[in-house]
């Protein structure tokens, strides 16, 4: 038994050396990326994410309450009605409510209108009828007082008096009636909801049979874009890219549903009232672009990119220079208590890490390991950036990344996909 205990551990410590040492082996056989630092000019771009809207859209509501009863005729297909994507002109009938009640309204103001129109009449009957009286009464107080008394007179006087003002108030009554009549044709008028403007419904809200509520706000019925062929990218840009952004600078953009394709338009508005959303604060840039053949469509999502201004005759290196970081075994081991202080002042600067004025560490390659490189960041095309510190120079070989190498008698190479001798991506 203790033999064979023995055995057993003889057996795992050789396992656990030669798991040691082909490890090591392996990790020994690798190779560094590199690209040299270049001298040239760039001219970084500010990306940013928006959204295609319309030039100007237009909420068409219903300004009475009822029952839908029908839509009107398309323009473009008679035989079909109203609805998504059908062009309209100014005053195009939209929609037809029901008028049953504004068109009795309409009766009832009009039979009141006349019903004033007849006590105007009776009224200016009654005056004249007063004025003759208090006429009589007159004479013939002048030729005998005995005839009538001057009480008589006084009496015809008053109601001379109040004749002529229930004249003016039936003449009231009349302009009462008239406006009264005016608002209850001019709400039946609204029963029948047109067309503002000259555009292409984007939206249709509402459907034959429902009712819409007229209340403080107008119901929204449709929406109506007022010309597709000159649309705006509502653009959110950060706030540390905002200051290069200035009214009539030119812009490119692609979107999505048009694959290839690069669409130009002009800055015309940086809106103030800027949004955060977990801490970032972000600005709406107001980009317009033609559309002539309409083919860009409301709210598709747009990538927008603006040109800053340009720097000439710079020292650049690709991003994934900046981005890639070696494990701690490949850095040479008298740099490495110095890497450690430099990554933590480093990540105290949290505020504007990776923006212009930032340091970020490069690495070269010393024999089998690599050693930092201090630089200040500039610029950024997106591809490269400029840098900018001691020891850089034009043509230093800075590290990318590392590449594995296999061995032609690696253990791997008696497996049917291994390619022996071949360099593989880490």
């Amino acid at each position: 038994m203790k033999k064979l205990v023995l055995f057993l551990v003889l057996l795992w410590g050789a396992g656990a050396a030669g798991l040691w040492y082909w490890n090591e082996r392996q990790a020994g056989m690798f190779s560094f990326r590199t690209v040299p630092v270049t001298r040239g000019d760039i001219r970084p771009l500010i990306r940013a994410s928006g959204t295609v809207e319309p030039e100007e859209v237009v909420d068409v509501g219903a300004q009475v309450a009822g029952l839908i009863n029908s839509f009107g005729e398309d323009l473009d297909e008679p035989s079909k009605p109203i609805g998504y994507g059908s062009r309209v002109e100014e005053g195009t009938v939209l929609a037809r409510l029901d008028d049953s009640l504004f068109l009795a309204r309409v009766e009832q103001a009009r039979a009141n209108f006349a019903r004033s129109g007849a006590d105007l009449e009776q009224a200016l009957a009654k005056l004249r009828v007063a004025e003759r009286v208090l006429a009589r009464n007159r004479q013939l107080l002048d030729r005998n007082q005995s005839l009538v008394s001057p009480q008589d007179v006084d009496a015809a006087q008053g109601d001379y008096d109040h004749a002529q003002a229930t004249v003016l108030v039936a003449r009231s009554n009349i302009e009462v009636a008239r406006a009264n009549l005016n608002e209850a044709e001019v709400n039946l008028g609204y029963t029948t909801v047109k067309s503002p403007v000259k555009g292409v419904i984007l939206d249709r809200r509402v459907n034959i049979g429902q009712t819409v509520v007229a209340s403080l706000n107008a119901p929204s019925l449709f929406l109506i874009a007022k010309d597709l062929g000159r649309m705006q990218v509502w653009a959110s840009v950060n706030e540390s890219d905002i200051g290069a952004i200035k009214v009539g600078q030119t812009v490119k953009f692609t979107v999505g549903a048009l694959p290839g394709e690069t669409f130009n338009g002009t800055v015309t508005q940086i809106r103030l009232n800027a949004s955060m959303v977990q801490n970032i604060v972000t600005y709406t840039v107001v980009v317009e672009f033609e559309n002539p053949d309409k083919r860009v469509l409301p709210y598709l999502t747009a990538r927008v990119e603006f040109e800053r201004e340009g720097r000439r005759g710079v020292l650049l290196v690709p991003n994934s220079a900046l981005r890639w970081q070696p494990r701690p075994q490949l850095i040479a081991p008298d740099a490495r208590d110095e890497v450690m202080s430099l990554r933590l002042s480093m990540a105290r600067q949290t505020e504007g890490r990776g923006q212009v004025g930032s340091e970020c560490l490069l690495w070269v390659r010393d024999g089998e390991h690599v050693r930092p490189l201090v630089v200040t960041l500039g610029v950024s095309s997106g591809i490269v950036t400029e840098v900018s510190g001691t020891g850089l120079t034009e043509g230093t070989q800075v590290v990318t990344g590392v590449q594995k190498v296999e061995a032609a008698d690696s253990a791997f190479a008696v497996l049917p996909h291994a390619r022996t001798g071949e360099p593989t991506q880490e």
